[in-house]
């Protein structure tokens, strides 16, 4: 999948009435909930967890390089020495969000491997699903703060550069694996690379994010990836399903 009023819920979760996270894409998540309650005590890694949750929120509302310390600080609650002790630097702090923020999406894909799957791209469409379940419950813009990260740093920091390269190719990676898994379970229509087709769902779902936020435009991301999905159906010969449109309001 990227500040964070509250937990998305996806798709998938909402069918289930299971807990998983967008990563997306202001956002939210249980992390971030979970450190911004936390008691103010002298607990080291309750701490750490409100300055990785506060800053996360500001680099998804405003940006990385518009995030200074002294705005995570305050919304976190601590002191410059409280950061510095935790943190030598900015970047640092930076790597450690790019690490939640991974770790969080990867929790709620792994839902796209769970329940039953009668056919062979079951996993690969719930995966898709629980993409879309961040599109339509997240209040916009959907961003990812590896997106942002990257778009901003990666020709400046090598650090943050490979950090965001490492979560961008778990992505790719995972998506691989369940076109694998497909293709193990149903000889496909016409041959393919799993990992080129992957890298370009993983370009189709950051690039969507990228130009819906300059649009205004959350329901393009949802179109292109029901675009992705029928790209990916037609690879193992299924019928390509038509893309959602967005909901349109009442005239009354």
């Amino acid at each position: 999948m990227n500040a964070m009023p509250r937990t998305p819920r996806t798709a998938t979760t909402a069918r289930t009435a299971t807990t998983a996270t967008t990563a997306t894409p202001t956002t939210a998540t249980a992390p971030a909930a979970a450190a911004r309650n936390a008691p103010r005590g002298r607990d080291p890694e309750a701490t750490r967890q409100r300055m990785v949750a506060a800053a996360r929120d500001l680099v998804l509302r405003q940006g990385y390089s518009a995030t200074g310390v002294d705005q995570i600080c305050r919304d976190a609650g601590v002191t410059k020495g409280a950061f510095f002790h935790h943190f030598e630097s900015k970047d640092r702090l930076g790597e450690a969000i790019l690490a939640d923020w991974a770790d969080f999406g990867m929790s709620a894909f792994i839902e796209a491997r769970r329940g039953p799957a009668r056919h062979a791209l079951d996993p690969f469409h719930r995966f898709i699903d629980i993409l879309i379940g961040f599109v339509r419950d997240l209040p916009p813009p959907v961003t990812c703060v590896v997106g942002i990260v990257a778009q901003e740093k990666a020709t400046a920091n090598p650090a943050l550069r490979e950090a965001c390269g490492r979560h961008l190719d778990s992505w790719t990676t995972f998506v691989r694996q369940l076109l694998d898994e497909a293709r193990a379970a149903q000889r496909p229509a016409s041959d393919f690379d799993s990992e080129e087709v992957a890298s370009l769902l993983n370009s189709v779902w950051q690039g969507s994010m990228l130009i819906a936020k300059a649009r205004q435009d959350p329901g393009m991301i949802v179109r292109n990836l029901e675009h992705a999905r029928a790209y990916v159906d037609g690879l193992f010969g299924g019928r390509a399903r038509p893309p959602a449109r967005p909901r349109r309001k009442s005239r009354r």
